[in-house]
């Protein structure tokens, strides 16, 4: 799959949707025009996707001729969910470049929506095909086929997908959601056990494969199903609705109940594997179609979502996760990453008051608990973020090796509200869960360090935190700084100016070097370093002990 979308992403690129030279030395001719163009320009760079929509259809208006402008604004307003105007500009692309892709595309998906199986199969007869495209366009065009009520040619088109290189998951797949809708259940089971015996954990899959059995009233198998997959946590919430159903005798619906959900769901495996920062906009419009007709796939919405975290907007995939309805399995994920992103945003009140309704309502999710301490942590509210964490640790049973953050994250929540020995215990138990973390053994051991405790052993923490991560100036800064309290200065200075050079900008660091430095007798080296230190933003505290250590140097020693 990933390679039919990396084949189309070439496909856009090779027919001008992201060349710019063009669209550039027309719209000089215009000032206006030209300042849109470079507004809009802009905002695609950012990702801003309906600006860089808005700002691109103005500038055809003022060059309606430019071949390069069209293509731009059509890929942008149909990546920001305009898929109407989309399709608009799409009919004028097909009339200069009678077979281009993505607009053949696109006017396919509108007739999809419309209901016209007939145009749909038109269009995509019409696009130009290479061996990636074709297995796409086959998809496609077997849920067109299955949308005209011709099941037999739906298969046939479905076999195009293997013999032009495709998988046989994905086939399997896409034949088991036909055969399903058709009917034909005892030919969906087997596509479907052909599918799972190649890609048993793949969470449409499984989901798929779950309500058939379900509507066939095999409760036990649907049952042994979701428990086989128990241990996969991207199948938790699948499994748990399933269960849930399974208990109260409700009987789902079908995952793909129509022909356009069908396609749908062939946009969406197309934007689920364009997973790299390069192809962030071209899988948000293949996302855009999947949910125009698929308004209720949620999985998708979460999709979405994610790829507006990874470009940092933090506002859009907010929009996205909010769309997740209270019924999906989705809907917690939806819930937590969307406070999580209030938080990037400094909104930290709003992610409070968020999960705190969340946790009061489903108050043994501890993926909610874990979030709601995560947030009162990054806000500085220790003691809260305590007690957060502790309500999800109580929901532990038992803690298993995986677990160990939650037991650090709690733990520096008790350190940094003065409860140490609560603090010490849960940093042992994170390590005895997982013993090579390195963020716990330089935080356990710098802790002992600066009080003057268990130094041996603190310094052999810190020393093999150091070989895991050689890298990490902090970690470098606890290693020399233990030196120092260890009297060892010499090593101490070695190892703080290792530290200082991965972490330049450190106050601390740079404090550190300044009194390792004292002490070997580089005085003047030491006034450097602590004027460094000064000029790098220390509090309040810090700023007076440094001040004096310029006036008078570490006294007599």
């Amino acid at each position: 799959m990933r390679k039919i979308a990396l084949a189309l992403l070439a496909l856009v690129v090779s027919t001008g949707l992201v060349s710019i030279n063009g669209a550039l030395a027309s719209a000089k001719d215009d000032g206006n025009a030209y300042a849109d163009y470079l507004s809009a320009h802009l905002a695609a760079s950012q990702h801003d996707l309906p600006d860089a929509a808005q700002l691109y259809q103005s500038s055809l208006a003022g060059d309606p001729n430019n071949t390069d402008l069209l293509n731009r604004a059509f890929m942008f307003t149909a990546a920001a969910g305009d898929m109407d105007k989309a399709a608009a500009l799409a009919e004028r692309i097909v009339k200069l470049q009678p077979t281009d892709p993505p607009a053949r595309l696109t006017l396919a998906v509108h007739a999809f929506k419309e209901g016209d199986y007939r145009e749909a199969r038109m269009q995509l007869a019409q696009s130009a095909k290479g061996p990636f495209q074709e297995r796409v366009l086959a998809l496609m065009d077997a849920w067109a086929s299955q949308g005209a009520g011709d099941t037999k040619q739906a298969l046939t088109d479905i076999n195009v997908v293997v013999t032009s290189g495709g998988t046989e998951t994905l086939a399997a797949y896409h034949r088991a959601l036909i055969l399903d809708l058709a009917g034909r259940n005892d030919e969906a089971e087997a596509a479907y056990k052909e599918g799972m015996a190649s890609a048993g954990d793949s969470p449409r899959l499984v989901e798929a494969y779950g309500r058939f059995l379900e509507r066939q009233g095999r409760t036990a198998d649907a049952q042994a199903l979701y428990t086989r997959h128990a241990s996969n946590t991207a199948l938790i919430a699948i499994q748990a609705q399933g269960l849930a159903r399974l208990q109260s005798g409700r009987k789902p619906d079908r995952l793909v109940s129509t022909p356009a959900a069908g396609a749908g769901e062939v946009l969406f495996g197309i934007a689920a594997g364009l997973t790299d920062q390069n192809s962030a906009d071209l899988s948000t419009l293949y996302l855009r179609m999947s949910l125009y007709l698929s308004p209720d796939l949620d999985y998708a919405k979460v999709v979405l979502a994610d790829r507006f975290d990874r470009l940092s907007k933090y506002d859009d995939a907010i929009t996205a996760y909010r769309t997740v309805g209270s019924d999906s399995p989705y809907y917690a994920e939806a819930q937590i990453d969307a406070a999580l992103d209030e938080a990037k945003l400094d909104h930290n009140d709003k992610a409070i008051s968020d999960l705190k309704s969340y946790t009061a309502s489903h108050p043994t999710d501890i993926e909610g608990w874990t979030a709601l301490g995560d947030i009162y942590r990054s806000a500085d509210q220790y003691p809260e973020a305590a007690d957060a964490y502790d309500h999800a640790v109580k929901l532990l049973n038992p803690p298993n090796n995986n677990d160990w953050p939650l037991y650090y994250a709690r733990g520096v929540s008790e350190e940094r509200s003065k409860n140490w020995g609560a603090a010490e215990a849960d940093l042992l138990t994170a390590l005895k869960l997982s013993p090579d973390q390195a963020s716990v053994l330089n935080y356990l051991g710098y802790s002992w360090v600066d009080q003057d405790r268990r130094m041996p052993e603190a310094i052999a923490m810190l020393e093999k935190a150091r070989s895991l991560s050689p890298f990490d100036g902090y970690i470098v800064d606890s290693v020399g700084w233990a030196y120092y309290r260890q009297g060892r200065y010499q090593d101490a200075a070695k190892t703080l100016l290792e530290a200082v050079l991965l972490v330049p900008g450190d106050s601390t660091i740079n404090e550190h070097l300044g009194d390792a430095y004292w002490k070997v007798g580089r005085k003047l080296d030491a006034r450097f370093q602590w004027s460094h230190a000064l000029a790098f933003g220390p509090d309040d505290k810090q700023k007076v002990e440094l001040e004096a250590k310029l006036k008078d140097g570490l006294g007599r020693s």
